[in-house]
Formats: structure tokens, sequence, C-alpha cells
């Protein structure tokens, strides 16, 4: 990646075995749909939920060359996102779903226009 990617922890401590899958997650998405430019990821856990356990939130702003940002924001209500991990991993199949959308339509533009 040419920028550094810009990792915050709201309401909970920084983690470096999570520090760590991010940024594994990351090399997968860059190794398989090309150079990132810019990432930006917030891990959050909010402190208003009393009725459900708290949920972890992680919102994720990509920068793709051609295509542009690639957001994921989801404050949903999955009670499995009280495990760290498993709302990150959510986040990132969700982001990743994004961006092979966006980098296959993109591929696709091109193969149309080289024919």
């Amino acid at each position: 990646m040419q920028v550094p990617v810009k990792l915050s922890f709201h309401g909970c401590d920084h983690s470096d075995a999570l520090e760590s899958e991010i940024q594994g997650r990351l090399a997968k998405i860059e190794n398989h749909y090309g150079r990132l430019t810019s990432c930006r990821i917030v891990v959050e856990l909010p402190h208003k939920s009393h009725a459900q356990g708290k949920l972890f939130h992680v919102n994720i702003d990509m920068s793709i060359p051609g295509a542009g940002h690639v957001l994921y924001n989801e404050k949903g209500q999955d009670p499995a996102h009280e495990d760290v991990h498993i709302a990150v991993r959510d986040a990132f199949n969700a982001i990743e779903s994004q961006v092979k959308k966006v980098v296959g339509k993109r591929r696709d533009v091109a193969r149309k226009i080289s024919s």
C-alpha cells in the first residue's frame, strides 16, 4: 500500500492481535484486487446499548485507483458483534464484496474499450 493504514480504536483498548488480523485482511484484498492508495479503519465500542451486550462497530474507508472510495459503515444490531473479531470479519467480508464489484466493473469497461 502506498499510504499506511490509519487504524484507531474508540471506546476500547488497542489490540496487537486485532491489528495483525486487520493487516492480513488488507494484504489479501490488495493481492487480489490491486493496490490501495488509502485506508482508514475505526474499531469502535459505543457505550449506548444496555438491552443487548455492547456491540463493536467497524468502519472502513478505502481508496482504490480508478474506482474512488469504498466504504463500510454498518452499525447493525447483530448480537455476534459482541466479539470484535466477528465484527472485523463481517466488515471485511462486506468491503471485499464491494471491492470485487468495483474492480470487476472497471475490468469489464477496460475489456469493452480494448475490443
